[in-house]
């Protein structure tokens, strides 16, 4: 499912910023951005664009002209929406006034305008031992990796508060899932499976590890893996040696369940792998967004001397909800929490 990058949204909330006569900051869902005073009050509805969103190049986006523009693997080429802190205010998206575009007229709170508006997502440009010889898509049998934002969850934290949770780590890295079904193993990257190449980077670490032979031996009939390969990968934000793998998800293929935390850790040292960075397992969720962004800002545990990218919080006892369905997880509960300091510190 596509993420909405530009939506219509409420400005929930319109706070001033201390010393700063000109600017003032909304609350959008769960963002927090700088808008012009004045531009809102409370209740209006704006058009809303997420961080990396890229913009096209039209009139209502020249005021980023001068910030530059970034371009994504297919060319193409526009503004990317940024963290950026103005007047000591951490702002995460814009929030543009919907009489700025005609063609949004009269829709309704919630609507998606990314295509129409003609807005992409923005991801880095992929290094050519990280691309392969694709085989095919992403499994149908396996989820993919990806994980909705907490700032687009309100409700969901509500409707959980309470609920024991474990927080890991997210490491700035690449995702890979590994698998094993009906005999055959198999190696994919964010959005494809890949066939076997000396110089790519997701099988180069299977090799290294030994992962088919540890998923064979393991004796668990049809089950996938998936990791994070850091290191001296896109940028090694974390400014370490050597390329590694830290796993933080077992998947049951044949019953199409993710593993719950303790049998998660089990399954994970049996195969003698590392697991992600475990910061609690006793955390009960709360419904306070802003707290929870508070918590992800620290330096990493793998690299004290460099921020993190954030933290990702998921129930000790595997959960769905079908709200969660309208995101990236299929209804899984479980979303992350960016450092804001990590996507400054790396204009991201």
């Amino acid at each position: 499912m596509a993420r909405n990058l530009a939506s219509i949204q409420k400005i929930v909330a319109i706070e001033p910023i201390p010393g700063a006569d000109n600017i003032e900051v909304a609350t959008v869902l769960g963002w927090h951005c700088v808008v012009k005073k004045g531009d809102f009050v409370t209740g209006d509805l704006c058009v809303y664009f997420e961080i990396d969103s890229l913009l096209p190049q039209i009139p209502q986006f020249e005021f980023l002209a001068s910030r530059g523009t970034s371009k994504i693997e297919d060319g193409t080429t526009g503004y990317k929406v940024k963290t950026i802190r103005l007047r000591k205010q951490v702002s995460q998206g814009l929030a543009i006034k919907t009489s700025e575009f005609p063609q949004v007229a009269g829709m309704d709170e919630g609507s998606d305008v990314t295509d129409l508006l003609g807005v992409v997502q923005w991801y880095p440009i992929i290094p050519a031992n990280m691309k392969g010889l694709v085989k095919g898509n992403f499994p149908s049998f396996i989820p993919k990796t990806d994980e909705t934002r907490v700032q687009n969850l309100q409700r969901v934290l509500t409707r959980y508060a309470g609920t024991r949770c474990y927080v890991t780590e997210k490491i700035d890295g690449t995702s890979v899932t590994y698998y094993l079904k009906d005999g055959e193993f198999g190696v994919c990257s964010r959005n494809m499976e890949l066939q076997e190449t000396s110089e790519n980077l997701y099988w180069s670490m299977a090799r290294k590890l030994d992962i088919e032979k540890k998923l064979r031996d393991l004796n668990a009939g049809n089950i996938a893996i998936q990791g994070e390969i850091y290191g001296q990968v896109q940028g090694n934000h974390l400014g370490i040696e050597g390329t590694h793998l830290a796993i933080f998800n077992v998947f049951d293929i044949d019953n199409f369940r993710y593993l719950d935390f303790e049998w998660l850790k089990k399954t994970v040292e049996v195969l003698g792998l590392d697991l992600v960075p475990v910061l609690t397992d006793c955390f009960r969720l709360h419904d306070n967004i802003d707290e929870l962004v508070n918590m992800s800002v620290a330096k990493s545990v793998i690299n004290p001397k460099k921020w993190r990218e954030g933290i990702v919080i998921r129930p000790l006892t595997e959960q769905l909800d079908l709200e969660m369905s309208k995101g990236l997880n299929n209804a899984r509960l479980s979303f992350k929490v960016i450092n804001p300091e990590y996507l400054i510190a790396n204009n991201e």
